[in-house]
């Protein structure tokens, strides 16, 4: 920074009708006397939710999709978290079977 001081970087996302809000509580909170931004734009896939059925409960799955194209899919990790501490089975073992068993329902 200026004159070989010590910076931080704060990154703040908030809707444009609050930047104003934001910077008041920056300039408060912080011994900032000046806060450079810019507006970012967010490209997204199309998403949809579908369910899962496990032997110990229901999880969403998102499948993020550009046209036809599947591009991703995810297990909800709060579903999975939740089994996961009422069943006792590791997190990753309920993630891995939450997405073979939606490939398994998803063949074309």
């Amino acid at each position: 920074m200026k004159k070989s001081r010590l910076g931080t970087l704060i990154t703040v996302i908030c809707p444009l009708d609050k930047v104003k809000d934001c910077e008041e509580i920056i300039f408060q909170e912080t011994t900032t006397l000046g806060i450079r931004y810019s507006r970012q734009q967010r490209s997204i896939l199309q998403r949809e939710i579908e369910i899962v059925t496990t032997e110990d409960g229901e999880v969403r799955v998102k499948v993020a999709s550009q046209g036809e194209n599947i591009i991703n899919v995810q297990p909800e990790y709060e579903d999975c978290a939740k089994i996961a501490r009422q069943s006792g089975k590791p997190l990753q073992q309920i993630q891995g079977l939450v997405m073979k068993l939606w490939q398994e329902g998803n063949k074309s």
